[in-house]
């Protein structure tokens, strides 16, 4: 009896593990690159420190969208106030938010890279909003700007 019990919390506990253990890039070069090689979009998630972190808790945690995030798109956090980065690559960061269009933060882009001649290029699919739902609602969200 007691075997029967743990193997369906094994299987259950490891995967709420899985949604813990995402890979968010910080380096947009590597995912640059990384998207170009797999052709998966970036999920650039722009924050800073203050700002919200419903949609990390709502969503990003979530084993729906561990599963949802490993087969759909490579991730990407740039955190805007992150002072471990140089200036320049701020400064690259703060751009890339501008061209894509977000004025608030925290949000997340969907966004098609390529590197072309030593020429990178950014192909915007969408902004996808935080609304309220969780994760369920945030990927069909996500999933309508990638197959429209």
């Amino acid at each position: 009896m007691t075997k029967k019990l743990l193997i369906p919390l094994f299987f259950f506990g490891s995967f709420f593990m899985q949604a813990q253990n995402l890979v968010w890039k910080t380096n947009m070069n590597d995912a640059i690159v990384m998207s170009d090689e797999q052709k998966k979009p970036l999920l650039i998630y722009f924050t800073a420190s203050g700002v919200s972190t419903k949609i990390q808790n709502d969503v990003f945690v979530t084993p729906d969208f561990a599963v949802w995030s490993r087969d759909n798109v490579i991730l990407v956090k740039l955190d805007l106030s992150d002072t471990e980065i140089s200036d320049v690559v701020r400064d690259q960061n703060v751009r890339l938010k501008n061209s894509l269009g977000v004025q608030e933060l925290p949000q997340t882009c969907l966004v098609f890279a390529s590197v072309r001649k030593g020429k990178t290029t950014f192909n915007s699919v969408g902004i996808v909003p935080f609304r309220q739902g969780g994760a369920k609602v945030w990927i069909a969200d996500a999933n309508s700007l990638l197959n429209p």
